[in-house]
């Protein structure tokens, strides 16, 4: 028997600025200060050049988001847990702090939410053309 394993591929979308208020409410609900709080700090523990600035919320079609610097060219980024440095857009940065974010959340918070987005969006990255990075980068 020949069965073809059926491929979802996960989309990302820019959020509109007119829609921008609505998403950490969705996601991090009644946390939403704290969860955004968790990434800048995820971003600033990453980056050593990193001082601020406006994000753009991307939203999955897998019910996710990650939240992604804008910035002006590739980041450093160095994790101290796991020996990683290398250099990756911002995009592929904003991923690896949100992920960063939302496993803290997960494991200081007792909200399943967190686990969950963190899964979501764990399952977009080998859709990411800078996929190796970021494993590389939370492994």
């Amino acid at each position: 028997m020949n069965q073809t394993a059926e491929t979802h591929t996960i989309s990302a979308t820019l959020v509109p600025e007119e829609c921008r208020m609505e998403i950490l409410p969705r996601y991090f609900g009644k946390h939403m200060i704290r969860g955004e709080i968790a990434v800048y700090t995820a971003m600033e523990s990453l980056c050593d050049t990193y001082r601020g600035g406006f994000w753009d919320y991307i939203e999955l079609s897998n019910d996710a988001f990650y939240m992604a610097p804008r910035l002006d060219g590739p980041l450093t980024i160095c994790c101290d847990g796991n020996g990683y440095a290398g250099e990756m857009s911002n995009d592929a940065a904003g991923i690896v702090a949100t992920l960063f974010a939302l496993n803290a959340l997960a494991w200081s918070m007792e909200d399943t939410t967190f686990t969950e987005l963190y899964d979501r969006l764990l399952a977009f990255v080998p859709s990411h053309p800078e996929a190796r990075e970021i494993f590389a980068a939370i492994d």
